[in-house]
Parts: structure tokens; C-alpha cells; sequence
């Protein structure tokens, strides 16, 4: 499973032309599940994005969790992140798991990160739909983690 953390001032995203979701400060996180990725790696991700210190104190160093700052998530699936580019030019997402087994296991990491932000402060985009996303990357920070790669 691998994420794509932004630090963000704002981020948003419609569907169809309308505004589903919408965040203030915090994070915009891309989530692309791989076959043979299980709870486990949901569970140390959302852990890790929770936690991590991207955000300034008030001497301006990054020593703050979205958690800390009270901010809120933008969780975006996107299959694209499993994008093998080895060979050739075009992507081949061989590696990416199907519908059926990513969509509950994004669920689970949205919940996962529910859990320890709160209520509310967690939004998402639709699973598998055409969404446009904006965002306002503060810094910019751009932060990739993946589970396979702990140690």
C-alpha cells in the first residue's frame, strides 16, 4: 500500500462538475492499494500519516502532526500510484489490486485515521469515480510512504 502525503492550506474535490468534499489545513492524502496488501499496512499507514511531523511549531520547524494542529484529511483513491513504469512508456498497473479488494481496504484506512483525528475530520473522495482535484500544497511538502518499505 502506498500513500502521497501533501501538506495543505486547502484541498478539494468535485465530481461531475460538483464540490463533494473540502478541507481547511492539513493533509491531502493519495491512497493506492497493491495485491497482497492487507489491514496491517492500513493500519501503519494511517498510524504514520496521523503522526507525522510536517506541520511548523511556532519557531517555523516542522515538529506537529496533523493531529496536534487540529487539521483535517482529504483521502483520494488512486489506483495510479501502483504505476509500474519499467518497461516502455505506457504504465502498466499490473500490480494494483482490483476493486473489489482495494475499495474496503481504503475504507479501512479512511476509518483507521477517523479513529485517531475524530469525527468530521476526515473527508474522502468516491472510490473509482472521475474526480477533479484541487489543492493549495503549503511549502510545498510532499511526503511518499509506502508499507512495503518499513525497514
Amino acid at each position: 500500500m502506498r500513500i502521497v502525503i501533501q501538506r495543505t492550506s486547502r484541498a478539494s474535490v468535485s465530481i461531475d462538475g460538483v464540490l463533494h468534499a473540502s478541507i481547511g489545513k492539513g493533509q491531502m492524502i493519495l491512497v493506492g492499494c497493491e495485491r497482497g496488501d492487507t489491514r496491517d499496512d492500513a493500519d501503519w499507514l494511517a498510524a504514520k500519516a496521523a503522526a507525522l511531523r510536517i506541520f511548523d511549531d511556532a519557531d517555523g520547524v516542522m515538529n506537529l502532526s496533523v493531529a496536534d494542529i487540529g487539521g483535517e484529511i482529504l483521502a483520494i483513491s488512486q489506483f495510479t500510484l501502483t504505476a509500474s513504469t519499467r518497461k516502455g512508456n505506457r504504465p502498466s498497473y499490473i500490480r494494483a489490486s482490483h476493486g473489489e479488494e482495494s475499495q474496503p481496504l481504503y475504507e479501512y484506512f479512511c476509518g483507521r485515521l477517523e479513529s485517531m483525528l475524530g469525527p468530521g475530520r476526515v473527508k474522502r473522495g468516491v472510490f473509482g469515480a472521475d474526480m477533479k482535484v484541487e489543492l493549495v500544497n503549503d511549502g510545498p511538502v510532499t511526503i511518499i510512504i509506502d508499507s512495503r518499505l518499513r525497514e
